[in-house]
């Protein structure tokens, strides 16, 4: 739960709160994840004679549990577990400083905007987030049509700006200040990360492996030679086609009287792009938006849900405390009518306190073990954030078309540990399960 709240309520109170526990917490988890007694019990299931008989579901977690207890150190003699002990407390406290620090520059950003000109290019749903920002700012009479605007890094105002904004003085500076979060001040996490590569590097030799590469993908489905193996087919199959793309855009731009079309910078790419779309296909994202209202958006993921699953969604607003006025509880029934699931959805940007990105967590599993009762199971509640477009005054969230994915793909996971059948809570819904497995019923709900 705190973990949550971190990323999506993050406030002084709570850092200082985590701190203060953090170290104790770190001590818990890698005493618990060294029991040898734990450990010794796994290997003697998998060792019995009863072994052949346990369902696929046990012999997974048994699996499962005894390749932790080993990346955790389970196997290590006192000089070197001491060692390790050490480097997942330090590992932990710079991965959140490195957090912190990621979320604080985001925030720190600012650009005000009197002048219209300088936004010239920007459509009205992004000139209406900017001047909504202005207010929330303390600029009292910001309006949409007269500004003043206040452009962030957060996704809905950076890529407005980046896809729309004529002003390519605007659009570099927004980008560097986005590609560099981070990287300078009191908010550099550059010495962070080369401390975090050294520790990582120490930890995968202290436990056998060349390299944390080998470390990660040893929970994975597949090996460092086949992760190698692809992206290297990937880059043979795409080079010619990006190079062919990057001309075609330079003289698109060219024809248009660009100054840049010769020496098109990164901060030119995505403009020119939208604009090379509207031209040859008439197809303007902006224009699609005012179809995909997020309520229309959430009918018809919901019917489609009915129509692949047969499961009826309906608001459960009031049933559990949720931590936004923004979030949504959900509950997910069967045929019948009995209730199979519930989920929270996040669906809103917010600046100041959440974690860019989207993300599907679990928040219970199913479980037979942990039921309420004992005898039936313990339902599934699932969590999906995002961070697409707010409302704009008294209008609904209106999403681009790319918005719209994401929702689809993050409900995809949370499909995944709704809809399971399964009861062993270790590896019920999206427990146990390789994060390069994972992907397959987001990407499949996405498409």
């Amino acid at each position: 739960m705190i973990n949550h709240l971190k990323t999506v309520k993050d406030n002084a109170e709570l850092r200082s709160a985590i701190e203060d526990v953090q170290a104790e917490k770190v001590k818990f988890e890698v005493r618990l994840g060294q029991s040898k007694p734990i450990y010794n019990a796994f290997k003697a299931i998998k060792e019995s004679p009863d072994w052949k008989t346990l369902s696929d579901a046990r012999r997974r977690i048994v699996e499962n549990q005894i390749t932790e207890a080993v990346l955790s150190g389970v196997s290590l003699e006192d000089d070197k577990r001491e060692q390790f002990n050490k480097i997942e407390q330090e590992l932990k406290r710079l991965s959140e400083k490195l957090g912190d620090n990621v979320l604080d520059a985001t925030k720190k950003f600012e650009k005000l905007i009197t002048d219209k000109k300088e936004i010239e290019g920007l459509p009205a749903t992004a000139l209406g987030l900017a001047a909504q920002t202005a207010v929330s700012k303390g600029h009292e009479n910001a309006t949409a049509e007269n500004g003043p605007w206040v452009i962030t890094l957060d996704a809905p105002s950076y890529i407005a700006v980046m896809q729309h904004a004529r002003n390519r003085s605007l659009r570099e500076e927004v980008y560097r200040a986005r590609i560099t979060l981070a990287s300078s001040g009191d908010l550099d996490n550059t010495v962070l990360m080369e401390q975090m590569l050294k520790l990582r590097l120490e930890k995968a030799r202290l436990l056998n492996y060349n390299n944390f590469a080998e470390v990660s993908m040893a929970t994975k489905m597949a090996t460092l030679d086949k992760a190698e193996e692809l992206l290297e087919k990937l880059h043979r199959a795409s080079w010619d086609a990006a190079v062919q793309d990057l001309e075609d855009l330079k003289k698109f731009s060219k024809d248009q009287g660009a100054l840049e079309a010769d020496d098109l910078k990164n901060w030119d790419i995505r403009f020119w792009s939208e604009r090379l779309c509207e031209s040859k296909y008439d197809i303007n994202e902006e224009e699609l938006r005012p179809y995909f209202s997020l309520p229309n958006v959430m009918n018809g993921l919901f019917d489609l849900a009915k129509t692949l699953f047969g499961v009826e969604i309906e608001p459960a607003d009031g049933l559990a405390p949720v931590w936004d006025k923004d979030v949504k509880f959900f509950r997910v029934k069967d045929s019948s009518g009995s209730p199979v699931a519930y989920f929270y959805f996040d669906p809103y940007s917010r600046p100041s306190e959440k974690m860019q990105s989207a993300w599907t967590r679990g928040v219970v599993s199913r479980s037979r073990v942990l039921s309420p009762d004992g005898t039936s199971s313990r339902l599934p509640v699932a969590l999906m954030v995002c961070n697409q477009t707010p409302p704009v005054g008294s209008k609904p969230s209106l999403m681009t078309f790319s918005e719209v994915g994401i929702v689809f793909h993050e409900f995809g996971h949370a499909l995944q540990h709704m809809l399971t059948k399964e009861d062993e809570g270790l590896v019920s819904g999206l427990r146990g399960i390789e994060v390069d497995a994972i992907e397959l019923p987001s990407q499949f709900m996405e498409n």
